[in-house]
């Protein structure tokens, strides 16, 4: 949506409308929403499928065999991957200027988180429902590090992430928990363990970088926006 020209669009996926995870839900509300099946794509008859290499391998598969060209993306785990992938998606909807323009927006905001984080390299562990915490080999361990902040779940051992005790988390003794939610209201068990007495007396919200998931949940243009906001919430807190 952010490349391409409105017409070029013929289908988004079934998780664009997503208001928790979809970066822009409201813009994608103005497109056809596909079911993620090759059914509806084939109809279509679209010049390029553009798919994940986490989505189903099967309806991939059988969209080359009925001859469709399918562009596959990796799910971006550092922010360099992020602007090969931009330049990338530029390319396919032939408009890389616009790729380009979206790369250096990025590389202002990573410019200007780094100039705020300068002030004090601070340790930070996100930390999401049920105590999943993001390790080293993530996109969001990228977010932190590009900016100059470390990643406290290094100290856990995780590469891709996993879940930490309550324990674990108030011994690693973060400077700050990254969450996507400072709403005190728990709607299941997974999100009543972020308000836990033992995270809310250690880390209340003066201790709690808040970025909306939709903004760290895949890589792409919103990353620019992640890290406004990661330099806004220091700032925030650093008051």
């Amino acid at each position: 949506m952010t490349l391409a020209d409105p017409e070029q669009i013929l289908g988004l996926s079934p998780y664009s409308r997503d208001v928790a995870r979809s970066w822009d839900a409201a813009k994608a509300g103005k497109f056809p929403r596909l079911s993620g099946e090759a059914e509806d794509v084939l109809v279509l008859k679209p010049d390029i499928v553009v798919a994940g290499r986490f989505t189903k391998r099967a309806t991939r598969e059988l969209l080359k065999e009925k001859g469709l060209r399918v562009a596959e993306f990796d799910a971006a785990r550092s922010l360099e991957e992020v602007k090969k992938q931009i330049r990338q998606m530029g390319d396919l909807v032939q408009h890389p200027d616009r790729a380009d323009a979206e790369v250096q927006r990025l590389d202002t905001a990573i410019a200007h988180a780094r100039e705020v984080v300068s002030r004090r390299p601070y340790r930070v562990l996100a930390l999401s429902r049920r105590g999943w915490v993001s390790g080293g080999d993530s996109l969001t361990s990228s977010l932190l590090a590009t900016a100059g902040l470390s990643n406290a779940a290094a100290d856990l051992g995780y590469k891709l992430g996993g879940f930490a005790s309550l324990e674990a988390i108030v011994s690693l003794r973060p400077d700050f928990l990254l969450v996507s939610d400072d709403s005190d209201f728990a709607e299941d068990e997974g999100r009543a363990f972020m308000l836990h007495p033992a995270l809310e007396r250690f880390y209340p919200a003066s201790k709690r970088l808040v970025i909306p998931e939709k903004l760290t949940v895949c890589g792409g243009p919103m990353l620019s926006e992640a890290l406004g906001r990661l330099a806004s919430e220091l700032e925030r807190v650093a008051h």
